[in-house]
């Protein structure tokens, strides 16, 4: 039987986190970590915060679910038309963070977010349950709109285009690769006194440094 997330976060925080039970590769660690997460049964385990900043300089973060991830970095799916992709646009540095509070665990990454390939992108798209595929045609994700009125006549209009076949890959939407820099396994221990190693990106490989709560 699975421990419950309050019984895996009392047991995470009684051990620790120290430097010789940690993997030198990241997205090895990061594996070691989300599988359990996704186990536990807590709440969109893949979903992640998302920081990007604007002209201004002002930081934006909302939130987005991690679709894939691999040596090459972290996947998330989105319209390339939306107030994030224009800001990744015009400055592709930005924060992701995976906020499992329930577990006493946090990974934060900063990195560059670059597209995916379109290849890449179409065979996701594929796979998505088609109530979405017809969202993703229907918002015009990040505009100003008066009403869901408007919203809902956008979809019965996407329905009815598509009613028969396959629903193709709008060419507005699709997949950003983050790659990481940096990467900050944070776990939480008693008194606030919590373990942080981050891992940093060098010529040889990845750099792991203890760093105070």
């Amino acid at each position: 039987m699975t421990a419950s997330p309050e019984e895996l976060r009392k047991q995470w925080m009684s051990h620790g986190l120290t430097s010789d039970t940690l993997n030198p590769d990241p997205i090895k660690q990061f594996e070691a970590w989300y599988a359990p997460a996704i186990d536990s049964g807590i709440a969109e385990p893949n979903a992640m915060s998302l920081a990007t900043t604007d002209a201004d300089c002002q930081p934006w973060i909302r939130t987005v679910l991690l679709k894939f991830y691999d040596a090459a970095g972290f996947v998330f799916y989105t319209n390339y038309e939306s107030a994030k992709a224009q800001q990744i646009a015009a400055n592709n540095k930005v924060g992701l963070l995976f906020p499992w509070v329930a577990l006493g665990r946090q990974v934060k990454i900063s990195g560059t977010a670059e597209k995916v390939p379109t290849a890449e992108s179409m065979k996701y798209f594929a796979s998505r349950p088609r109530g979405s595929q017809i969202g993703a045609w229907a918002s015009t994700q990040s505009r100003v709109i008066s009403s869901r009125f408007l919203l809902d006549a956008k979809v019965d209009e996407i329905k009815r285009k598509f009613a028969k076949g396959e629903i193709p890959l709008p060419s507005f939407w699709g997949g950003y690769r983050v790659t990481p820099l940096e990467i900050e396994f944070w776990q939480a221990r008693e008194s606030r006194l919590h373990d942080r190693f981050v891992y940093t990106r060098n010529e040889s490989g990845w750099a792991i440094e203890r760093r105070e709560p």
